[in-house]
């Protein structure tokens, strides 16, 4: 069996397409557009969109994982690929009213979390527009606070995240 090199593309038919960053004699490891970084057997079921050759070693996992970010964001409209943790993929979020004559709700966990997640950005192009705007400076930072202070009441949902650098975070006490 012939090794892919870094930096091959492929499609998997999980997690769609993606770049081969690093490899190990077990795994590929890849970054997938739509699902981040995942680990697969290196005799799984795959499409190769584009082999690189195996001796071809000369860019760090940091040098692809930089340019491919920088690809994602020119040419498309994801700003970020955000991850839920593993833990919680495939779960389902239970909502059981108090009143015991109501009916519960089950929510897909991914559902949800792909909701908080469009709450974040939104949130981010909020403070975008805000830093641009004409309005004063005391105006711009009286709105930054406010954000923040949502950031804040959001930072419950961060057991949801894959990696810490993508939780939220509000206002750090000084």
């Amino acid at each position: 069996m012939k090794l892919l090199g870094i930096g091959s593309r492929i499609k998997h038919s999980e997690f769609g397409k993606g770049v081969v960053t690093n490899v190990t004699s077990k795994h590929y490891w890849v970054t997938f557009i739509e699902d981040g970084l995942e680990t697969i057997d290196l005799n799984s079921e795959f499409e190769i969109i584009e082999a690189a050759e195996d001796d071809v070693d000369t860019v760090s996992f940091y040098d692809v994982e930089r340019s491919l970010k920088s690809i994602l964001k020119k040419w498309s409209d994801v700003s970020e690929v955000i991850t839920i943790a593993d833990k919680w993929k495939g779960g389902k979020l239970i909502m059981t009213p108090g009143d015991s004559n109501l009916k519960s709700s089950e929510v897909p966990i991914d559902t949800f979390f792909h909701k908080i997640t469009m709450v974040r950005d939104r949130l981010r192009v909020m403070e975008q527009k805000i830093n641009s705007s004409n309005l004063e400076a005391q105006e711009k930072i009286d709105l930054q606070q406010y954000i923040t202070r949502s950031y804040g009441s959001l930072t419950s949902f961060n057991v949801l995240f894959k990696l810490k650098s993508q939780q939220f975070v509000g206002q750090r006490s000084k």
